[in-house]
């Protein structure tokens, strides 16, 4: 009933930029919290940075400085906006949200199906 669709992931050369874009469907009531995600391989998956309905933002120590994360309400869309990116930065970056549908009480966490990020030397 909700789908994620993840948009923007690509290779990328060290200090270079990537804008990751996720845009949320379905039979939506309200998106509460909407965050990214990143697994590198062999690495478990870790929370980049996450926005709230009321646009408070809080980011891994990773991402600060680097990363900004913003939302289009009008659009149901979360994007990752990623500067001065980093070899370390490689992984496939997962869009999460968490979302009232029609009919439910509570949200719950839907997840797109991830987008690559590369960075080369």
């Amino acid at each position: 009933q909700v789908q994620l669709l993840e948009s923007g992931g690509g290779l990328v050369q060290a200090g270079g930029s990537l804008r990751l874009s996720c845009a949320v469907s379905g039979s939506i009531v309200s998106i509460n919290t909407m965050a990214w995600y990143r697994q590198a391989p062999g690495k478990q998956r870790e929370l980049v940075a996450t926005i709230t309905s009321r646009d408070t933002k809080n980011y891994a120590d990773s991402a600060k400085g680097r990363f900004t994360i913003s939302r289009d309400n009008a659009k149901n869309t979360v994007y990752l906006q990623m500067n001065s990116l980093k070899p370390e930065d490689t992984a496939v970056y997962y869009c999460n949200a968490n979302v009232r549908i029609r009919g439910g009480l509570l949200g719950y966490d839907y997840w797109g199906q991830g987008t690559q990020v590369t960075v080369s030397l």
